[in-house]
């Protein structure tokens, strides 16, 4: 593919150049019919069966975008209190939210009880302090906020870095098998309704395989608890961050045909029908960002070629802390640089940081001062991991509309915003 950017029309018709120079750089640029578009696709994994497809939030909370995923049809997860606080912001009602935390303080259980939102616990452990909270909150033990849900290890895992793989012996996450049987001793202790499991197994996989085995596995887990409302198979679906080498999409249909028997089997058997559930995060958002960074500078050093950008690993941490690809399009004059004649150049940001590097040694068109560089996909886990390192506000987000205008979703942080926590 010679540019991701022509071929899907991202800008809409809008010059980048004329965003740049009205919005400043860095600045996250969102496309809203690719992002409906995603969300749209998630909702119609399960059709045969109830089902809900909810946005893993985490990938990103800006209100705007929760808004779409509501339009959308989609339910959504949070992880913590603030992300909870963010759905309620964007208008979703409680019994749309799943609460799904990870070693979490007896607080933000609280704040899930009073705010009537379904709540996972993620361990032994967390099971017992949600019991003890119901007590220390009077709760009477036919309260609706007595039903919960577990996370089970599904034993399986699968990601494109071993800190996404969230299933398996080697992660922090879920109730392993062999401690299923003290779920029960615990809901029993506490007067606690399990009406659901959920599990996850990692981010970002292309092959469907590891994500089938997991679903028919928890769904054998399934069949020793009692009537449950919901089953959850967790998220994951990658999206090609090697477009530009014509790397394919997630095979989504065939998944989709392949997942219906395995569901087939489980409803024949267990003899009622749960709600299914899904947690796509990344692949709902990624491809519907890209961030535009100005070129600052360009230098050798010992025959390497440095492309500096205001694209510090504060704006998109990703490449610094996974080893992650996001292609990069080269803009000059507000259009794309043709990628027929390609050099080896390493593209780096303003932190002063040696690891700050958004590309090390890719082909690229032959970068200039004053160029754009586009990155793509970095809808997911962009805006979202930011930071203010180096004591750099944080970029604004920009969404360009089905009509093709253009509107600010969040503004561009200030130093003065920083000054008002002193």
């Amino acid at each position: 593919m010679n540019s991701y950017i022509n071929s899907s029309n991202f800008f809409e018709g809008n010059n980048p150049e004329k965003i740049a120079a009205e919005y400043g750089t860095p600045l996250y640029v969102y496309n809203e019919r690719i992002l409906r578009s995603h969300m749209d696709s998630v909702a119609k994994v399960i059709t045969k069966y109830p089902y809900t497809a909810n946005y893993s939030v985490k990938a990103n909370t800006n209100i705007h975008i929760l808004k779409l995923a509501l339009e959308e049809g989609n339910n959504c997860d949070a992880m913590s209190a603030g992300e909870i606080q963010m759905l309620l912001a964007a208008g979703f009602p409680e019994e749309r939210i799943f609460f799904v935390p990870n070693n979490v303080a007896q607080e933000e259980l609280e704040f899930a009880i009073h705010n009537g939102i379904m709540t996972s616990l993620d361990s032994l452990a967390q099971l017992e302090l949600y019991g003890e909270t119901c007590n220390s909150l009077g709760l009477n033990d036919d309260d609706r906020s007595r039903r919960c849900a577990v996370r089970i290890n599904p034993g399986v895992g699968a990601g494109h870095h071993e800190k996404v793989v969230t299933g398996g012996k080697k992660t922090k996450f879920g109730i392993a098998e062999e401690d299923i049987p003290q779920i029960f001793e615990i809901c029993k202790k506490y007067n606690l309704t399990i009406a659901g499991i959920n599990q996850h197994i990692g981010s970002l996989f292309m092959d469907p395989t590891p994500y089938l085995d997991a679903v028919t596995n928890l769904l054998r887990i399934a069949r020793g608890f009692s009537n449950l409302e919901f089953i959850d198979f967790g998220g994951g679906y990658g999206i090609p961050y090697h477009k530009l080498d014509d790397e394919k999409d997630f095979p989504m249909e065939d998944f989709k045909k392949k997942l219906e028997p395995i569901l087939d089997d489980f409803v024949k058997d267990y003899g009622s029908t749960p709600l299914f559930k899904s947690e796509p995060g990344r692949f709902c958002v990624a491809e519907g960002s890209v961030i535009l960074g100005r070129v600052q500078a360009v230098k050798q050093n010992a025959g390497n070629v440095y492309c500096g950008t205001d694209v510090g690993m504060n704006v998109l941490v990703r490449p610094s802390m996974y080893d992650s690809w996001h292609d990069i399009e080269v803009i000059r004059d507000g259009n794309v640089v043709s990628r027929d004649n390609l050099k080896e150049q390493t593209v780096t940001g303003n932190i002063c940081e040696s690891g700050d590097i958004l590309a090390k040694n890719r082909p690229l068109p032959e970068i200039k001062r004053g160029d754009l560089a586009c990155i793509l996909d970095t809808g997911a886990y962009g805006w979202s991991m930011c930071s203010t390192y180096n004591s750099r506000p944080r970029p604004a987000e920009v969404m360009i509309c089905k009509d093709g205008s253009v509107k600010v979703i969040r503004r561009r942080e200030t130093i003065e915003d920083l000054m008002k926590l002193f």
